[in-house]
């Protein structure tokens, strides 16, 4: 399956329109659900500043994805799991009387050819509003949750969100926009780009593209490879074949004012494992900057481990360890095409964009003096 991009370089989704309910009162809960190809993740939350302050949590790996790259259709058991797993966000979201919320399916329910099936599935036996958004959106998303990490020297940015499914790249110019401004340039995104192509102060997002290949996916076209660096190889060069249409590719990076930012459970747990963490902590990976080097060395290690010295290590952890090395081969595929000396990594994602997003349109979040 070929990439999805605009048909232009700049073209960008539309924002999320305001909705036509009241402004959210002062310290509302707010719920975002992120259904992808192998996990359901969810946050609570309430505004606070320019921030937002986590109440309440999920996260499950249901392999919603198992066995849709074969049949083209999610499968009885993978939609079962699923719907177990939404009926405790359903609880959750009972619990704390939420009453704004956002909940989406991506790449899994994009390609499924039964998923209006699925939704209507959902709705019946846990009453949530399912919904599934476009690959646009979900790229436009990521890049708002991740605008605090956006540093005031950046001017090229590419933020990367590797999900299950498929795997988003924005390309972002941002050398018109003054350096103390530039975080904040990126969260106005949630506003679209149609006044920000007018304003020569804005971010201009040069291009963007969807790439069908997650971690999920990726390894299950090469299922078949049995040696487990040849399998780790293709899987590298196979993704970077389908970034051929992203029109930063041939031009390559700058040295100066460059930032990649990635996001994804793989980037998260890299940066884990490079810090030797036995039990995960995210105040010490949100906003880590890894070197290449530093990289490359934690994928020869998961090499050197093999399969099964993956599995029992627990730095990688038992939902990770089958799908840690194809989202390797795509952080590896990266950082070849785009050879920086830097990753910021970010423990955030589709969930805090939608939370954004949801809050921003309200009304609820203060400006921000820097993200």
């Amino acid at each position: 399956m070929a990439p999805r991009r605009p048909r232009s370089a700049g073209a960008f989704p539309k924002p999320v329109e305001r909705p036509a309910t009241q402004p959210a009162e002062s310290g509302e809960l707010y719920a975002a659900l992120d259904l992808g190809t192998n996990s359901c993740r969810m946050l609570i939350a309430r505004p606070k500043g320019n921030q937002f302050h986590v109440v309440d949590s999920f996260s499950k790996a249901v392999q919603l994805g198992q066995g849709l790259e074969a049949s083209g259709r999610l499968s009885r058991a993978s939609m079962a799991r699923t719907v177990q797993a939404l009926q405790i966000c359903r609880r959750k979201i009972e619990s704390h009387g939420v009453k704004r919320m956002r909940l989406v399916a991506t790449e899994a329910c994009r390609r499924a050819s039964n998923a209006r099936d699925f939704l209507r599935f959902v709705r019946r036996e846990t009453g949530l509003p399912l919904e599934i958004i476009k690959p646009e959106e979900e790229a436009r998303l990521a890049v708002i949750s991740c605008a605090s990490l956006v540093n005031p020297r950046t001017e090229q940015l590419l933020v990367v969100d590797i999900g299950g499914g498929s795997t988003e790249l924005v390309w972002i110019d941002l050398s018109d926009v003054p350096a103390p401004e530039r975080a904040r340039a990126i969260m106005r995104l949630s506003s679209g780009l149609d006044a920000a192509r007018e304003d020569p102060g804005s971010a201009r997002v040069v291009d963007w593209i969807s790439v069908p290949l997650g971690v999920a996916t990726l390894k299950d076209q090469f299922a078949d490879v049995e040696d487990d660096a040849a399998r780790f190889a293709l899987m590298s060069w196979f993704f970077e074949e389908k970034l051929a249409d992203f029109s930063p590719y041939s031009a390559g990076s700058p040295r100066e004012g460059f930032q990649i930012i990635g996001t994804s459970g793989t980037v998260t747990t890299v940066a884990a494992c490079h810090l030797g963490l036995r039990r995960y902590d995210r105040n010490r990976v949100d906003g880590l900057r890894m070197s290449s080097l530093q990289i490359d060395a934690v994928i020869r290690d998961f090499l050197s481990l093999g399969p099964e010295g993956r599995r029992t290590d627990p730095r990688i952890g038992r939902d990770r360890h089958t799908l840690i090395m194809s989202g390797a081969a795509i952080l590896q595929a990266l950082m070849r095409v785009w050879p920086t000396d830097r990753l910021s990594v970010a423990d955030r994602g589709l969930r805090e964009g939608l939370l954004y997003a949801l809050m921003a349109a309200d009304g609820v979040l203060e400006e921000p003096g820097t993200i």
